[in-house]
């Protein structure tokens, strides 16, 4: 981590991930574009992501998660920084002359190789394999849910997931909330931990540096008036006045499962997250 000297009381708060690894550079034209703010926006101009606004311009790069181009070497020639995500993205050259932006996994360097393949190679950091193919006990991130679909899971900042066990087909994951999935063996997995493991740890420090990444305040329901929010009215900072706390829309809140009871995927998670 990087702690700032307290030369402002925002900066006496705030700390950074050390980003001495990133190349400083511009993204690479033909892999991004401009990105419209939504600000929590439907395509109907209603709010349905609540306190979300303003913020710094962002471009989009465009990410390959499937890595589809099996048994073609690729050099990683840097290492950015995306605001649209909280690990870093790797720019890598194919053999070919192609290039693709990739999830950076921790410890890889500019110059290293890697290579995406449905056989049996040399496995690195990195590689892009089938979960059947892939020692157990390792760490594996973005992985498919189906085979050919593309990584879905464990995509974020310093996660992983532990290949636990093969059988019958699937393959066994321990997913760092402590639950465990079943996921068909021929679905791709990266070799690795996603990078900037210490995203986590950062202090945002200062009001204003949550409002470069578009959050706006947020007002506690017990502090606005009845017509507002179930929790709203009464004297002073009374308390909320009902059994359990409940959303905006009176429905209940903080600890309520959400999931639904008959989703298809259920049979395949053996072990609930923690």
């Amino acid at each position: 981590m990087k702690i700032l000297k307290p030369t402002t009381p925002g900066r006496r708060q705030m700390t950074l991930a050390d980003q001495s690894i990133l190349s400083k550079k511009e993204g690479e034209k033909s892999l991004v574009r401009g990105k419209i703010n939504k600000a929590g926006r439907s395509r109907k101009g209603s709010i349905t992501v609540r306190r979300r606004g303003g913020g710094h311009k962002r471009k989009y790069r465009f990410v390959d998660f499937k890595r589809e181009k099996f048994d073609i070497p690729g050099v990683i020639k840097s290492i950015e920084y995306d605001p649209n995500r909280s690990a870093y993205i790797a720019l890598v050259c194919y053999k070919d002359g192609e290039k693709r932006y990739v999830l950076a996994p921790e410890g890889i360097k500019v110059g290293d190789e890697i290579m995406s393949s449905q056989k049996k190679i040399e496995r690195r950091v990195g590689s892009r394999l089938l979960l059947k193919h892939i020692p157990l006990s390792s760490f594996v991130y973005n992985i498919e849910m189906s085979p050919g679909g593309g990584g879905k899971m464990v995509r974020s900042a310093g996660s992983y997931a532990i290949l636990q066990a093969r059988e019958n087909g699937f393959a066994q994951l321990e997913m760092s909330s402590g639950e465990v999935r079943l996921v068909p063996e021929n679905c791709m997995a990266s070799i690795g931990q996603v990078s900037n493991i210490e995203h986590g740890a950062e202090k945002i420090g200062k009001a204003g540096r949550s409002r470069w990444l578009g959050i706006r305040p947020h007002v506690r329901g017990k502090a606005m008036v009845p017509k507002d929010h179930p929790h709203g009215g009464g004297e002073g900072g009374s308390p909320i006045g009902l059994k359990h706390p409940k959303t905006k829309w009176g429905k209940p809140a903080f600890g309520v499962k959400t999931r639904k009871k008959h989703k298809k995927s259920n049979r395949l998670i053996l072990k609930r997250r923690k």
